[in-house]
């Protein structure tokens, strides 16, 4: 897409902020006008959409998508997002465990085991972890404590999170990042420690190193933009 307007500005509308391009309120892909309630956040699409370059795509302006997905699909399907991150829960990255090698599983457990005690600690949440990839079945409160958790955040806390959870496979971390408690960096290195550990001992993979600094991104986008949100 070519780059069509000169300025942007902001402006508040009420208890809402709205970005202007050359003046005209910017349109979401429905066609309905942009309009969020943190002037923090109109003020960052607003800077995005100003550094956008003369050839653009959607992927230039990642705040845009984040809040166009809180407006449009967000606010229409709350439950349902609920109920899919509540689901990564319940099966978490973090609580299948290589059955092997030693070192492997070492240090898996050193660096998944506290995220697990995080949880049940800021949560109450206890979940089991087993050796392997077949399925085990969680306690089942944990699905209503993981669904409150969630039933806290804001549309626009949900679309951050409907980015970070499934690249990380796991709503543990992805809760971790939303509350601060992990950076981008540190998020997907706990995500990856089998991958990083594979790569430490037989070399290093060009195409999984990539995916990884893509999942950082995204990961530190939505994070910013949970920020954002706070006011």
């Amino acid at each position: 897409m070519k780059r069509f307007w000169t300025t942007t500005t902001t402006i508040a509308d009420g208890e809402h902020f709205t970005v202007l391009l050359d003046s005209k309120p910017l349109k979401l892909p429905g066609g309905r006008g942009l309009s969020v309630p943190f002037s923090t956040l109109a003020e960052a699409i607003a800077e995005e959409w100003g550094a956008a370059p003369a050839e653009f795509s959607p992927d230039d302006l990642p705040l845009t998508q984040l809040a166009s997905t809180a407006q449009d699909r967000m606010a229409l399907h709350r439950a349902e997002i609920i109920r899919q991150l509540t689901a990564y829960g319940l099966n978490d990255l973090l609580c299948y465990r290589a059955d092997g090698p030693a070192p492997l599983v070492a240090q898996e457990n050193e660096q998944w085991d506290k995220w697990l005690d995080w949880a049940r600690e800021r949560y109450g949440v206890e979940l089991f972890i087993t050796a392997g990839v077949l399925p085990i079945d969680q306690p089942a409160e944990a699905a209503a404590q993981f669904s409150a958790a969630l039933d806290a955040y804001t549309e626009y806390g949900l679309a951050a999170l409907g980015v970070v959870v499934p690249v990380l496979g796991s709503l543990v971390l992805g809760l971790a990042v939303a509350e601060g408690a992990l950076d981008a960096q540190t998020a997907s290195d706990t995500a990856f420690t089998d991958e990083l550990w594979q790569e430490a001992n037989w070399g290093q993979d060009k195409e999984s190193l990539a995916r990884r600094r893509h999942i950082v991104a995204d990961v530190a986008v939505s994070r910013r933009f949970l920020e954002l949100c706070r006011g």
